[in-house]
């Protein structure tokens, strides 16, 4: 017999937001592991639950991981929580929930608190077809082709950003694509949940001599112009290219990238990059 791994979120904000059937769960499970221990041990006491407790945070997960994929294997059951909000989302979690997958160990998610959905459902963009892009990568190359793949992409996009930060990634979003629409959801299930809504530029206005604080989520409109005049798979190779080229991405990337969505070898899209090399303006690409 082998235990169970409960994925257990807890609130972010409102302690009325957590179920019964997590309540329940951290009463019964044989230990919960916790990002933690103090912050975990008050919401317990909130709820009276005496349960043991053993810190999983990103200092430690790799050893613990072993520890706990031991005793579920001595058919413990085992509670996963991080400080607030659903484990392995932006949060302490995934390298367990990989590794018990790979044991073969059940792993049971619960429903329950996470920013991402509710900010997605207040935004007002489009639902039927989102992407979760977690944090930002804060600098360099990798930040900007990751901007740059937002700005093209057709979905709606979720980030989650610090509130220190927020107001270095809202003027990055209004350089880059200033007229689409965004939705900046501040301190969710919080007193003070704000919404603020405009077109990137506008927001970027709207906050630049504020003190941003609390749990920050941007929600960015899909990229409507693309939907309906630039369908992608109607370029031609090395015109997919240089769209993509001349929103940010390096040479390379593009490639990479061109080779993904048209599911083509990375040597035909090379082929065609060829081309781009004698074009003064994307001859210092790389």
């Amino acid at each position: 017999m082998r235990g169970k791994l409960y994925i257990c979120p807890t609130p972010i904000g409102n302690l009325e937001d957590i179920t019964y059937r997590t309540i329940r769960t951290l009463k019964e499970v044989d230990l919960i592991a916790c990002e933690d221990t103090r912050r975990t041990g008050r919401l317990l006491k909130h709820f009276e639950i005496d349960n043991d407790l053993i810190s999983y945070h990103e200092h430690n997960e790799k050893m613990r991981t072993e520890e706990i994929i031991g005793k579920l294997k001595m058919n413990q059951d085992i509670a996963l929580v991080s400080d607030a909000g659903m484990p392995g989302l932006s949060d302490p979690g995934e390298i367990l929930i990989k590794a018990v997958v790979n044991e073969g160990v059940e792993v049971i998610p619960l429903p329950g608190p996470s920013a991402a959905i509710p900010a997605l459902v207040a935004s007002g963009f489009a639902t039927g077809r989102f992407v979760f892009e977690g944090f930002l990568p804060r600098k360099g190359q990798e930040r900007k082709d990751r901007l740059a793949s937002i700005k093209l992409d057709e979905r709606t996009t979720i980030i989650y950003e610090s509130p220190y930060r927020t107001q270095d990634t809202i003027a990055d979003l209004a350089d880059i694509m200033a007229d689409r629409e965004i939705a900046l959801i501040r301190e969710i299930s919080k007193i003070h949940e704000e919404k603020i809504y405009g077109t990137a530029a506008e927001i970027k206005e709207k906050i630049f001599d504020r003190e941003i604080k609390g749990e920050i989520v941007i929600v960015i409109s899909g990229n409507q112009s693309l939907s309906e005049k630039e369908k992608l798979t109607d370029l031609s190779i090395l015109e997919h290219l240089e769209l993509l080229i001349e929103n940010g991405y390096t040479k390379k990337k593009a490639i990479k990238e061109v080779s993904k969505i048209r599911g083509l070898p990375k040597s035909e899209v090379y082929k065609e990059a060829i081309a781009i090399d004698a074009r003064p303006e994307f001859r210092d690409g790389n």
